[in-house]
């Protein structure tokens, strides 16, 4: 699945403009507008009648998920106007007996023509996360199990809440109003960004702005939304503009408003996702635009986002989908990165973390890799450690 590396890869709203956010209790929705919608490329959603299926990505190697739902984009060779393919499963006046069977996939990414691709909204972003150095040691070391340096990492797991289980989430989906042009949304539980979502054109977030429900959101997200209170709104205080004499000078204003929330938003709340240098891989290039996912640097007690995104040739976003890991996620992905740094071995990536090798031991551990340790090392850093 994973192609070639773009370095450097950051991800930039140009093309999209910040509107003024929507509050539901804990729940901020953040509307995405493009004045310019993107004709040449196409989303429509894709239903799957089984919800939890096995996609083989590999020889002896299955990738085994909660899938609710595809993605179809189609585009265009020469510029044109994409017409958005849509799906039915039944046919008017059909009967129970017509509906259209669906089977997932073979492949998380799958060509489906010469202008149309399959994918899986997310599942190749938690795909590149659970594949994260999966092959395990890459040395022999002697502190390392012969089951690590047979079967690496295998099995990952991760768990994750369905959209419909974030408290509020579904309300807040359905109150709101969509903007014309609306083409994304930014989700904001207790103002902890939760995920953000964006599409080419605005019909197409029409029919897919009920997909967030189906998206997988991460523990940390789900926990905030059980215990948070409700979250302020940010109302526009026109005051300071001074004496408004005219509906012109009112206009003024309140563009001026929506500026300033705009800036704040970008650089501010949305600070932890857009200010990041990504690690992004390819995934298939579609013309002249690209498919890729990327991951974070796995720093701790920061924000750390994984996701998918398509590109045109300049680089403007066109579509994107993002997941925001939890705390324990993020130290994993990290002690797995520092590894692999160092060659697997435990003195010197115990060195380079500042921390004893017996502490390191136990961090892995505690974070589910304890078992690739031999069991006499693990026990003998255990005692250390006490000791």
């Amino acid at each position: 699945m994973s192609g070639t590396a773009l370095p450097g890869f950051r991800l930039d709203l140009t093309g999209l403009e910040t509107r003024p956010a929507q509050v539901w209790g804990g729940v901020r929705l953040v509307p995405l507008v493009r004045p310019e919608p993107i004709a040449d490329l196409r989303l429509h959603q894709e239903l799957y009648e089984e919800e939890y299926a096995a996609v083989p990505v590999g020889r002896r190697t299955a990738y085994l998920s909660y899938i609710p739902h595809g993605f179809v984009a189609d585009w265009t060779r020469d510029g044109t106007p994409a017409a958005a393919y849509g799906t039915r499963l039944d046919a008017p006046g059909g009967s129970p007996a017509d509906l259209v069977r669906l089977r997932p996939p073979r492949r998380l990414a799958k060509r489906a023509g010469r202008t149309r691709l399959r994918f899986l909204p997310l599942h190749l972003a938690l795909d590149g996360y659970l594949a994260l150095h999966f092959g395990g040691p890459s040395v022999a070391w002697e502190q390392w199990s012969e089951r690590a340096l047979r079967r690496g990492l295998s099995p990952r797991a991760e768990e994750a809440y369905a959209g419909d289980q974030v408290r509020g989430l579904a309300d807040a989906l359905r109150v709101f109003e969509l903007h014309p042009g609306q083409c994304g949304l930014v989700v904001y539980v207790a103002d902890a960004l939760a995920a953000a979502f964006a599409v080419p054109h605005p019909d197409d977030y029409r029919a897919l702005h009920r997909t967030l429900l189906l998206d997988l959101y991460g523990e940390l997200i789900h926990h905030y939304a059980l215990l948070s209170a409700p979250v302020p709104d940010f109302r526009a205080d026109l005051r300071a503009a001074g004496p408004i004499t005219s509906t012109a000078e009112l206009r003024a204003a309140v563009a001026a408003q929506e500026r300033a929330w705009a800036a704040f938003h970008d650089d501010t709340m949305a600070g932890g996702l857009l200010d990041t240098a990504y690690r992004a891989r390819v995934v298939r290039r579609l013309d002249r635009f690209t498919l890729a996912r990327f991951l974070p640097e796995f720093r701790p007690r920061r924000e750390n986002h994984i996701g998918e995104a398509i590109t045109d040739e300049h680089g403007r976003l066109a579509y994107l989908k993002t997941f925001r890991l939890s705390e324990p996620q993020t130290r994993r992905a990290h002690l797995l990165d520092r590894l692999a740094a160092h060659d697997w071995h435990l003195p010197t990536t115990a060195t380079a973390l500042g921390v004893t090798e017996p502490q390191l031991a136990l961090r892995l551990d505690a974070a589910g890799f304890g078992d690739l340790l031999r069991q006499d090392v693990l026990d003998h850093y255990r005692r250390s450690a006490r000791g």
